[in-house]
């Protein structure tokens, strides 16, 4: 699976990825600190935590066109250096519309990266293996947010919350040099041609807009919603549900939420392979059967898994719950993006990838918001449990309904196409 120049990619996307998420959840565990500091409510620190899907969602689509037109070495490198200074500006907010400014900016930073990574996984890796590969790259991310509550939790503690912030912005600059140094945009160019020909063969060339209307697209899009509707619940308010809800400690709290990401970390590596695994056992099934067993399967299984959480009356069986919600959501954390691979062809890859992403991240816009305002108006998280899990529910039935392969098309002219009927 590896050669040498597929090693150097496949460790920097993984580096990548523990990277983003370290970023990123440093604000929800920096948030009790925070929030003292700068006299926020529930409110409006959920404003705050949304406030990162605004500029998130919008460079998830342009960042993936990036990747299609520009390269997507060039387009990671690029978003690496912008996320990772506005991660460092956080410690210099000064107030609630100042901090929001700066997570719009350092959404919009982060934005690109899952969609570069689909391109660049798309350039190196056959198709029987991508989901594989997709799932390995990813897995960085809950191992970023496994190490981000130690890190900043303890730094928070011994010095400063904003030291934290710093100290991030320094370990993505580093990173930053390595990948321009060490990886290429694809490998030779006889593997790239034989790789694209091979992906041509199984996908004609059409225009962006026809895979934008598509209800695969936009019903995987869906359940990827309600995957982040879950995931921005966990990765911006379980922690200050612990402190609040449940009564710990910031230090208690920054070990606890180990737990759940290292959950998700496994179940991230597994479930590209558990998928490829299906798609060489049910060759007759078509390469979508194998996808939506696992993406319908574990989603449902993480969306009851939340809503019992919100129910349970102690704090171990609720992480617990969690912890396994987590696990189940991570398992289908490569699918969404296969499916991509699987129906789109190469030129369009990083676009149509880019664009589910963006939809799929309008959770992160509108999901801490409002599990800010129930908690403000009911004083409980149990309603937000509820939603959460309701809402994966509803996507993984319509994932079995809807989710199908779409019509070949034969290109006739340049100027359009025809569908097979």
């Amino acid at each position: 699976m590896f050669t040498k120049g597929r090693m150097a990619v496949m460790i920097l996307l993984f580096l990548a990825g523990v990277v983003n998420y370290l970023d990123r959840s440093a604000l929800s565990i920096a948030a009790p600190f925070i929030t003292d500091d700068l006299s926020l409510t529930p409110t409006q620190m959920g404003i705050i935590f949304s406030s990162f899907s605004v500029g998130y969602a919008i460079f998830n689509f342009l960042g993936g066109m990036a990747s299609d037109k520009y390269g997507a070495k060039l387009t990671l490198f690029v978003a690496m250096i912008i996320w990772s200074i506005f991660s460092g500006a956080v410690a210099l907010a000064a107030g609630f519309a100042s901090l929001i400014i700066i997570r719009v900016l350092f959404g919009m930073g982060e934005g690109p990266l899952s969609a570069t990574i689909n391109k660049m996984i798309n350039n190196w890796f056959p198709a029987d293996q991508r989901a594989s590969a997709i799932g390995l790259a990813n897995s960085g991310t809950p191992l970023g947010g496994a190490i981000a509550g130690p890190i900043v939790g303890f730094i928070a503690i011994a010095y400063s919350w904003k030291i934290s912030f710093l100290l991030i912005m320094i370990i993505g600059l580093i990173w930053s040099i390595a990948w321009w140094k060490f990886v290429k945009e694809k490998p030779s160019q006889a593997a790239a041609e034989v790789n694209e020909e091979k992906q041509e063969t199984s996908n004609s060339k059409l225009p962006l807009t026809f895979y934008l209307k598509q209800k695969t697209v936009l019903f995987t899009a869906f359940a990827f919603f309600s995957y982040n509707y879950i995931l921005f619940f966990f990765l911006t308010w379980f922690p200050s549900y612990l402190v609040d809800a449940r009564g710990m400690s910031v230090e208690n709290m920054s070990i606890i939420t180990v737990i759940p990401w290292i959950l998700g970390f496994i179940g991230l590596a597994a479930g590209g392979f558990v998928s490829d695994y299906f798609l060489k056992k049910f060759v007759g099934k078509g390469v979508l059967f194998s996808r939506k067993i696992v993406l319908v399967t574990c989603l449902f299984a993480s969306a009851v898994c939340i809503g019992f959480a919100g129910l349970v009356t102690t704090t171990i069986s609720a992480v617990t719950l969690v912890a396994f919600s987590v696990f189940f959501l991570y398992l289908t954390g490569a699918i969404y993006w296969a499916i991509i691979q699987d129906v789109v062809d190469q030129k369009n890859v990083g676009s149509v990838g880019g664009f589910m992403h963006f939809l799929a991240n309008t959770a992160g816009i509108i999901g801490p918001t409002l599990t800010g305002y129930i908690v403000d108006k009911s004083g409980t998280y149990t309603v937000a449990f509820l939603l959460a899990g309701a809402l994966a529910i509803f996507a993984s039935l319509a994932v079995i309904r809807f989710v199908r392969p779409i019509n070949k098309v034969v290109a006739v002219e340049t100027t359009g196409v025809q569908l097979d009927k």
